[in-house]
């Protein structure tokens, strides 16, 4: 019974390694990204830099896991507690979604209003709506798509209404964050695959999506600046073509194993949004593509233990919920890599647990929380299932 049962309860072990391993790799870089020529003169502001609240946002983050898991694991042993927690999640990210674009809440951020501002003693700190409703999104879609009474390849009874919950969110989100929207439509349309809809349905949709995506393109010039210079980023080097500009230069002077930890130039004015969405530029000039392939490989790992939890769930609630906690994390180390390597356009997406933030940290902490309650579960189950047989064999 332990041999069988060790490989699925194993999971959670190795998931969480990973874990601290990203958050580790993430407060060192965010700690050289961050470095200035100038020395600190009072305690204070070095308390309120942005090493340090990266320390206590991992701090959070490791306090969100156990609070995740332990919640997870109670809620997900009853289909009415996972009904409430559904809704319960989805309405307070509707509502955090709304509170951001409100005046006197809402807090611009590159001309967008994606954050809402709190003060606090160590100065004003922004929590990101979107973070949560990545998490939202995917628990109420699991839960829809798992429904007793729902039939997923009915189009007006299953589809639809989970096809809409997508909508709603992309909506919400794509107004302010585009490439937070396209990430939403990714997993999304991932889940309702997984979840057994119509292969037709979903083309139906898709097309739909793409006209929805070109309008939210076309309703910021911004966003389209951007997409024309990715196709020429020379054209404009000073301009649009700046950053992946600067990005690319990081990289390649990094060369196989980079200039040494606090060894890289572009992190001094240079390169925009260093500590945040281009630290995998930093990651890169101090320590190498052998670095960058490193960054890479934690990614992998943690995807290939989530999918593994995710094959290993008791029910479908739980597997596609393990599924879409799975792919986000995945999808958007993709995208950020892809955005840093000029691979893709420019879109303001983080680096998960290695960008400095707290909003992606915790959200993505509460993810892994929920992905080890159900890797505890599956293994209880398998637990359970090896001493029934062996309670069977004793009375034959």
């Amino acid at each position: 019974m332990d041999n069988i049962s060790q490989p699925t309860s194993s999971r959670g072990s190795w998931l969480i390694a990973t874990t601290i391993a990203l958050m580790s790799l993430g407060v060192v870089m965010v700690y050289s990204a961050t470095a200035s020529l100038a020395p600190t003169v009072s305690i204070m502001p070095a308390m309120q830099g942005v090493f340090f609240r990266q320390l206590i946002f991992v701090g959070l983050g490791i306090v969100a896991i156990a609070l995740a898991m332990l919640t997870g694991r109670f809620v997900f042993a009853n289909q009415s507690r996972r009904k409430w927690f559904a809704y319960f999640t989805a309405v307070l990210a509707i509502l955090a979604l709304l509170f951001a674009i409100l005046p006197g809440l809402a807090s611009q951020s590159r001309g967008s209003s994606r954050w809402i501002a709190l003060s606090t003693g160590l100065g004003p700190v922004g929590f990101q709506p979107s973070e949560l409703a990545k998490l939202s999104l995917i628990i109420f879609l699991a839960y829809l798509l798992a429904g007793r009474k729902v039939d997923v390849r009915s189009f007006l009874h299953g589809f639809l209404p989970a096809a809409s919950t997508v909508g709603v969110f992309v909506a919400l989100v794509g107004k302010e964050d585009f490439g937070t929207a396209c990430l939403f439509a990714l997993v999304g349309g991932a889940m309702l695959l997984l979840g057994g809809c119509r292969l037709t349905h979903l083309a139906l949709v898709a097309i739909i999506g793409a006209a929805g995506m070109a309008a939210l393109l076309k309703a910021e010039p911004y966003r389209l600046a951007r997409l024309t210079s990715y196709l020429n980023i020379w054209a404009d080097p000073q301009g649009h073509g700046y950053q992946p500009i600067q990005s690319l230069t990081a990289i390649t002077s990094g060369g196989w194993l980079g200039t040494g930890l606090g060894g890289g130039i572009q992190k001094y004015g240079y390169l925009p949004e260093s500590q945040t969405d281009f630290i995998f530029s930093v990651i890169c000039e101090e320590a190498g593509i052998v670095g960058g392939w490193f960054v890479i490989a934690l990614y992998c790992t943690f995807v290939w233990i989530g999918l593994r939890i995710t094959m290993s769930a008791v029910n479908s609630f739980e597997r596609l919920l393990a599924f879409g906690l799975t792919t986000t994390l995945g999808l958007q180390a993709a995208m950020n890599i892809a955005v840093v390597t000029v691979v893709t356009p420019t879109t303001g997406i983080s680096l998960p647990f290695i960008s400095a933030g707290g909003s992606g940290i915790v959200a993505f902490s509460l993810a892994v929380g929920l992905l080890m309650a159900i890797a505890y579960r599956s293994a209880h189950a398998t637990e359970m299932n090896e001493a029934a047989q062996d309670l069977d064999m004793e009375l034959a």
